[in-house]
């Protein structure tokens, strides 16, 4: 009956993980609607189109590396290698702080592109700013784009308060409840962003 009853606890899904997991549903559900209300505005057309800047490509590639080295410092940590762990939780911290200033910049690119317009049956292009009040697109833009700095702000914020725990004193409980939460939501923010980075792609 002991035996029985630990099993079932250890089945138990921690109240804080149960909570991050409700919160990811509710994200991507509310992402799933934007991308597809874009879908169908744009086929309505009044358009405005946008190509994708190069340091995207960037980015993308600095989030995946990051999942990686989360993903080692949290096996470093659960295998109690605390000088490994810390070296990864540096490494990641880092690489979080350098994929939201790529980001921060592909953004600021992609508002600051030049649109194409006809005048006297001539394509010239000019520099439109995008704003909320413009182009569907450009509020599609603003609304998506926006929210996802939000999150991307809110895994840094989690990958620091690991980093200065993982500095700050020795740890005597190999806890890693904490750690998984927050490599959780780093990989969601690492999958969140190729899904829009590869719908933006498709759509340019």
């Amino acid at each position: 009956m002991e035996s029985m009853t630990v099993t079932d606890q250890r089945k138990k899904v921690h109240p804080h993980k149960f909570l991050l997991w409700m919160a990811i549903g509710s994200i991507a559900m509310m992402f799933a609607g934007l991308t597809s209300g874009y879908v169908v505005k744009e086929a309505a057309g009044n358009w405005r189109n946008f190509h994708l800047p190069i340091v995207f490509w960037v980015s993308t590639a600095v989030i995946l590396l990051s999942s990686v080295t989360i993903a080692l410092g949290l096996k470093a940590f659960r295998s109690r290698e605390m000088p490994k762990y810390k070296q990864f939780i540096t490494l990641t911290l880092l690489l979080g702080l350098t994929f939201g200033a790529l980001q921060f910049l592909g953004f600021y690119q992609l508002y600051s592109q030049p649109q194409q317009v006809v005048i006297s049956g001539e394509v010239i292009n000019r520099m439109l700013p995008v704003t909320l009040s413009g182009n569907p697109a450009e509020s599609f833009l603003f609304i998506i784009f926006g929210i996802h700095l939000l999150h991307i702000l809110g895994g840094i914020i989690a990958l620091t308060i690991v980093f200065f725990r993982a500095f700050r004193k020795r740890v005597k409980v190999y806890n890693a409840t904490g750690l998984e939460i927050v490599a959780t939501y780093w990989h969601f923010v690492d999958i969140l962003w190729v899904y829009l980075f590869i719908f933006f792609l498709a759509n340019q």
